[in-house]
This record gives C-alpha cells, sequence and structure tokens, in this order.
C-alpha cells in the first residue's frame, strides 16, 4: 500500500490494462478527469487551501461534490490532507508529490487552452460568448 492506495502490481514487463475496469490506473485517471478533479488538483497547484478556501475558488462546485472529489483524490494518493487538532478542527488540503507529477501536464493543458482562447477565441465566438457556427455548405 503507498500513500493510501493500493495498487495492482502488473506482471513484470507489463504495463496496466487501462481497458479493464478493474485497472486501479483507470480508477486514477476517472477521478482526475471527473469534472471537479481537474480544478481542485489545478486549484492546489500553487498552495495549499483550507475546504472553504477551494470551494470559493471553484465556482459552482457544491459543498458535496467537492467533498466527494477530495476524499477520492486523497484516497487515490493525489491530494493530502492535514489536520489540525482545534476547536474546531482545521483541515488543509494540498498536492502530494504524485499529486504534483499528475497536476504539471493539467496545468500545461489548462494554460494552452487559455492561452489559444486569448489569442483565437476572441475571433471565434459571436458577440454573446457563444462559438461561432459556421456552415457546412
Amino acid at each position: 500500500m503507498v500513500g493510501g492506495v493500493q495498487f495492482r502490481e502488473a506482471e513484470s514487463g507489463k504495463r496496466y490494462d487501462v481497458f479493464h475496469t478493474d485497472c486501479a490506473a483507470r480508477d486514477v485517471v476517472d477521478h482526475v478527469t471527473s469534472r471537479w478533479g481537474i480544478w481542485v488538483l489545478i486549484s492546489l497547484r500553487s498552495n495549499d487551501l483550507r475546504f472553504y478556501e477551494l470551494r470559493e475558488s471553484i465556482q459552482g462546485i457544491s459543498e458535496k461534490m467537492l467533498a466527494q472529489t477530495l476524499r477520492a483524490l486523497v484516497q487515490d494518493g493525489l491530494v493530502r490532507r492535514e489536520v489540525e487538532p482545534t476547536t474546531p478542527p482545521q483541515v488543509t488540503y494540498g498536492l502530494t508529490e504524485f499529486g504534483r507529477d499528475i497536476g504539471e501536464p493539467l496545468k500545461e493543458l489548462f494554460d494552452r487552452i487559455t492561452g489559444r482562447l486569448s489569442t483565437h477565441g476572441a475571433a471565434a465566438r459571436d458577440g454573446e460568448g457563444q462559438p461561432r457556427r459556421t456552415s457546412s455548405r
């Protein structure tokens, strides 16, 4: 068991079968690419945040979905959860080394998308911010 996660060992020299439903790597990918998983990882890339700070940084996420997403990412070993023994307890979340490794390419992807939108997005959108439809004729 490593970082709270039990990884299924692949036979020596073989890779995980990510297309198999029992593949541990597939579960992690599902959590990272879930609707909110990517936003949690991107939000935590700069510094550790408390629950309410995460909720405020990710607009549109409910407390329930944030709690579920954090629970899955902690279980996968991507996010660490630190509880300070105060009244009430203060809980801080941050990326583990594995989470930073996974988060870096996501940040690069996010930066490419936002960079592309800022340079080309205005020309590809109509006046209401909606993608402009092109005719196939």
